[in-house]
This record gives C-alpha cells, sequence and structure tokens, in this order.
C-alpha cells in the first residue's frame, strides 16, 4: 500500500523532525511512505476571512498538484469524522480489499485547507474538536497510521 502524507509547511523543531523520523522508519515494513511538503503563505495578524480564503486558496493549489486520481484522499479536518485507532484500521484495510492501494492524508495550515481541497477529498478525518498544531498533527497521524498497520496484523504495541 502507497500511503502519502501532504502537508503544509516545513517542520523546524528537532524533536518533531525525530519523530517523523522514527515512524516514517517503522512504517517501512507495512506500506510505501512519502511525504510531500507544500509551501505555507505567512497570515498576517488580524487577516480578515477574504485574505485567510485567498491563503488557503494558495496552500491548496499546491496540495491539489500532488493529489492524483487513483488516490483516495482523508483531509484532516476538526469537522471531520471521530474515529477509534481499531475504526482507522478497518478503514484503511477495506480501502485495500477494494483496491485502493494509495491514500493521502492531507495535513493543511494553520488556519485549515481550502474549499476545493475539501471538495477533492473523499473521506473528513478528525482527531479531536480541539486544535492542534498542523506539525505536531504529522507525528500524531504517522503514529495512527502505524498503530493501524500493527492492529491489522495483529502484532503487539505497546499502549
Amino acid at each position: 500500500m502507497k500511503i502519502t502524507i501532504v502537508t503544509v509547511g516545513k517542520i523546524k523543531e528537532k524533536y518533531l523532525k525525530d519523530a517523523i523520523a522514527e515512524y516514517s522508519k517503522r512504517l517501512n515494513p507495512y506500506c510505501d511512505l512519502k511525504i510531500i511538503e507544500v509551501a505555507d503563505e505567512k497570515t498576517p495578524d488580524q487577516a480578515g476571512q477574504g485574505v485567510e480564503d485567498g491563503i488557503r486558496a494558495k496552500e491548496g493549489e499546491r496540495i491539489l498538484k500532488h493529489l492524483k486520481d487513483d488516490m483516495y484522499v482523508i483531509t484532516l479536518e476538526i469537522a471531520g469524522q471521530m474515529l477509534t485507532s481499531e475504526m482507522l484500521a478497518a478503514k484503511i484495510e477495506k480501502l485495500g480489499i477494494q483496491g485502493k492501494s494509495s491514500i493521502a492524508f492531507v495535513i493543511g495550515g494553520s488556519i485549515g485547507l481550502g474549499k476545493e481541497v475539501l471538495r477533492r477529498s473523499d473521506y473528513g478525518l478528525s482527531f479531536s474538536k480541539m486544535t492542534f498544531p498542523h506539525q505536531l498533527m504529522r507525528v500524531i497521524l504517522l503514529e495512527q497510521v502505524y498503530r493501524s498497520f500493527k492492529i491489522q496484523r495483529g502484532e503487539p504495541y505497546h499502549k
């Protein structure tokens, strides 16, 4: 299975880079993982709705360039469906059985995803009603994808 994570912005903090590297390494036996970073736009303080919509649109164009027609696209969004780890594992497994061998997870920038990206999405996934830094979400997502493969195979995973 191919797992692609398309995310806005670069990781600057070493501890996050280390965690991403660790989970990427752990995922090697389970999937072909690719992480694509697209440039983020600077959001001015006190930006109005129109400015924010424009920023989301620009970032969205960059994201959409990396989403292939055969990809099943899962966007991370607060308004998405909340799943348990077991439910996410079952969803990924079911997609594979249905012949969807390429899954793209999309993490937006600090102000979220644009309308065009949300329209392209096949499934909206929420990790919480809370807002997390998008850099940290990359680590959380990688951990949950790794946990999903462990669950699917009935392998032990420390809780």
